[in-house]
């Protein structure tokens, strides 16, 4: 067990010979110290052995040095950083001499407050605060009276009327001029008027100030004055400026004809006009060649009537004016709207079997103008046109909005409105918002004139499209709104519902018409997933139509058609069994966004889903290779721009080639998606491992077509590979530069050849030094706080313990009296009884 600290004190204080036997004579004589080097020498024993004491006192480096060969100062290693205690001591006694203060005087109100010189400054002696009150006291009585001349320090300059006065200089100054002997009256008079003069300028202060004179402010008189001077000067420099302008230019003029004629030997002769001409006068530097060469083969008389002409023509010609004013894109849409609702209640009225009105008669157009030998046709009235046509799409047409407004959309039969004439709207995007739109109104306003379907000079309406079919029709905003309306409408019939739909609900009728097309929309998603599952399907160009219209609303409308489709897409998640529906929604899903990107919000989830169920199905039946041959085409066509790699494919594509199940049919699907794939990969660094496990399976169903092919493509991909290689470069060397050496390196600092950035390095460092530093002397003015707070509360226990104790101590004593009397008074009535 180690010694004690009080036995490790004894044995040093005997080392350094403080305590212990006394010495000898012969060994003090031997010494021969005096008593001042003893008493040093005791002190120095004393503070070594005080230092040595206690450890803890000193804070050392917690490591040595990172590269001790750099510094120059070896004995850094061991040198102390701090003493923590004394560092404490005197932060303690700090905050007790200005924070105690003031802890003390917190929440109190009133008192003296004591502003003596001195009395609030500690380093300041009682003799010190003494003889400062006592100056302070003598300069208050010094001071006197401001305009006492005689006890004055420091001489005091007398003025009059801003000038100083100076009695000597002006006595000279008069002596001289009147002392002069044989001055005449001339002379005199010119002195007296210098001298009113002087006088006045002395008295106005205008010309010179002096030195000592105070600023004072400028009169009216004197700043209109300087304005009018300024105005002057100004005006005289412009006219020289001129002057100056005026004279360079004569001095061109005169150098001009020289220029004229050394630029006419260089004009372009390629300019003129061809055939002969005749050269122009001499002196005439000016003129264009062409007309002088008109002027000299016409005469003057008749280039002026040529002249006349050209300007009356001139002055003939009219602008082009507007006709009528461009509508706006909501006015057109409103016209559309309204003239649909027309029809609508005409065909009601012509189905109800009520007369036309005259005014429905006179507002007709006249049909029968172009063609008046024609005859009419009755049967186009009713939907029986000879006329067919086998799609509603032209050729060239690929969007939905591209459309051309077909006769299907306006009222049938041999009522006269039929025949107005639909054109193509190209106006540009309106300002309103509605640019989305502007593809699908190009097929519903009217615009470009059409060729419209007549049979005998009567207008007709598309075969298919029925009698009855409804002009004006609700906006649905839900799948079972939809298929209320879509009840008795045929499925063919079903992109026009769509269109009229469209047309009488445009965002720019109404405020309200926005949403209601945003739930249209995703009642047009849910309806192809609906109508695809159905067991009477939809027919294809239909689904197609419907597919179009949700691409075309899918611009005004990105996010709530988005979020529909990924509806669809978590339930195929969960069942993981995809459905005919399903399989319509991820095939409008790659015609209606671009499945080249990277990430998409639908796609890349329809992606994922495709790819998770060929990895994780087997191919047991004929239904799933026939699913995986539809999903398969899906996911070349999602790839055929960014072409990646799908390895799900490929091993599905196997697996069905391996199966029982397969159909010839479904065989020849799967061989046409392995060729697809060759051509999309044929650039992929490992076709070769990707379509080598391809050849068994197409050898074994004797596929010798897609087999040849398959390999070309392998041999093709073999010979263009190429093993990895370095660069074949020269070698380059190694850049080398001289070392740059500083005289006084150390490793602690940054050397930062970027001035500003080394600024502000050195600011955000300073700042966290700083600011951990305010927040340790926070903490430990909290921690001081918090100790005299709990010493205050502690005396003041204290006091109230000692207070209590001897009110209980008074108390028991006066009862302990009070109990004697009364065991005495009790005795004494005994002894009596």
């Amino acid at each position: 067990m180690p010694p004690s600290q009080l036995k490790r004190l004894k044995a040093s204080l005997r080392e350094q010979g403080i305590t212990g036997p006394q010495k000898s004579k012969k060994q003090k004589k031997q010494q021969r110290i005096s008593r001042a080097e003893q008493h040093a020498l005791k002190a120095a024993a004393l503070a070594s052995i005080r230092k040595a004491s206690n450890p803890f006192d000193f804070k050392h480096p917690a490591r040595p040095r990172k590269f001790e060969y750099t510094t120059s100062r070896p004995d850094d290693a061991n040198k102390a950083l701090g003493r923590p205690g004394v560092t404490k001591s005197q932060g303690e006694e700090t905050r007790k001499k200005t924070l105690l203060p003031e802890m003390n005087r917190r929440n109190k109100v009133g008192g003296i407050l004591d502003r003596r010189i001195g009395e609030n400054d500690p380093t300041m002696s009682l003799d010190d605060r003494m003889m400062a009150r006592f100056e302070r006291e003598q300069q208050r009585k010094r001071s006197g009276n401001v305009f006492d001349l005689e006890e004055a320090d420091e001489e005091v300059e007398l003025t009059h009327g801003g000038r100083s006065l100076k009695f000597d200089e002006d006595v000279e100054e008069d002596y001289d001029a009147g002392s002069v002997k044989g001055s005449s009256d001339s002379e005199e008079g010119e002195f007296m008027r210098q001298k009113r003069k002087r006088d006045h300028e002395g008295k106005e202060g205008m010309d010179v100030p002096q030195e000592d004179q105070p600023d004072r402010k400028k009169s009216k008189a004197e700043v209109m004055k300087e304005v009018i001077a300024k105005s002057k000067l100004h005006k005289y420099e412009r006219q020289q400026q001129k002057e100056d302008d005026e004279e360079l230019r004569e001095e061109l003029d005169k150098d001009l004809p020289h220029i004229l004629a050394a630029l006419h030997g260089h004009i372009n002769k390629t300019a003129l006009p061809p055939g002969p001409l005749k050269a122009p006068t001499k002196n005439d530097f000016g003129i264009n060649p062409e007309r002088a060469v008109l002027l000299a083969e016409k005469s003057r008389q008749e280039a002026d009537k040529e002249y006349d002409a050209r300007v009356r023509q001139l002055l003939q010609d009219q602008r082009a004016k507007p006709t009528e004013r461009t509508k706006t894109e909501e006015e057109k849409a409103k016209e559309e709207a309204d003239r649909l609702k027309e029809l609508e209640e005409k065909r009601m009225r012509r189905m109800r079997g009520e007369p036309e009105t005259e005014s429905e008669e006179e507002s007709e157009p006249q049909a029968k103008d172009e063609d008046e030998d024609a005859m009419p046709d009755d049967a186009a009235e009713f939907g029986l046109s000879t006329e067919i046509h086998h799609s509603s799409r032209p050729p060239g047409i690929e969007d939905e909005d591209d459309f051309l407004f077909d006769d299907d959309l306006v009222a049938s039969g041999s009522e006269a409105e039929i025949s107005e004439e639909l054109e193509e709207e190209s106006a540009q995007d309106d300002t309103m918002g509605m640019d989305d739109d502007d593809d699908f109104l190009k097929d519903v306003l009217p615009g470009k004139v059409k060729e419209t379907n007549a049979t005998n000079g009567v207008l007709t309406i598309g075969a298919g499209t029925s009698p009855k079919l409804a002009y004006t029709y609700p906006c649905p905003r839900s799948h079972e709104e939809l298929l209320e309306v879509f009840k008795n409408v045929p499925s063919k019939e079903i992109p026009t519902v769509i269109q009229r739909i469209r047309a009488l609900h445009h965002a720019g009728l109404h405020a309200d018409n926005k949403a209601k097309l945003a739930d249209f929309a995703c009642a047009l998603v849910d309806h192809l997933s609906y109508a695809s599952s159905q067991e009477l399907a939809t027919p294809l160009p239909t689904l197609e139509n419907i597919t179009r219209h949700i691409h075309s609303l899918s611009r005004s409308y990105p996010t709530q058609i988005a979020t529909r489709f990924r509806h669809h897409l978590k339930q195929l998640k969960e069942s993981n069994n995809p459905t005919a529906g399903d399989l319509a929604i991820l095939t409008a899903i790659g015609s209606i966004y671009p499945t080249s990107d990277h990430f998409h919000q639908v796609v890349t989830p329809a992606t994922t889903l495709m790819a998770r169920w060929l990895g994780l199905t087997t191919p047991s039946s004929t239904k799933d290779i026939a699913i995986g041959a539809y999903v398969g085409a899906l996911c070349i066509q999602y790839q055929r721009l960014s072409k990646r790699y799908v390895p799900e494919l490929v091993r599905y594509t196997i697996l069905c080639l391996k199966s029982p199940s397969l159909t010839p049919i479904l065989r020849d699907a799967h061989v046409k998606s392995i060729l697809a794939l060759s051509d999309l990969w044929s650039t992929s660094p490992a076709f070769i491992e990707i379509f080598t496990p391809l050849l068994s399976p197409l050898k074994t169903l004797n596929q010798s077509v897609a087999l040849k092919h398959l390999k070309i493509a392998l041999q093709n991909a073999r010979l263009h590979r190429r093993p990895q290689l370095l660069h074949n470069h020269r070698p380059l060397p190694i850049k080398s530069s001289n070392p740059k050496f500083e005289e006084a390196f150390d490793p602690n600092k940054h050397y930062d050849p970027d001035r500003d950035r080394a600024e502000a390095n050195r600011l955000r460092k300073e700042y966290k030094r700083e600011r951990k530093g305010a927040l340790r002397e926070l903490r430990k003015d909290a921690s001081f706080i918090a100790r005299e707070k709990l010493r205050e509360k502690k005396e003041k226990d204290r006091a109230y313990e000692e207070k209590y104790r001897k009110l209980v101590a008074e108390i028991q004593g006066e009862e302990g009296r009070e109990a004697n009397v009364y065991e005495r008074e009790k005795r004494a009535r005994k002894r009596k009884g």
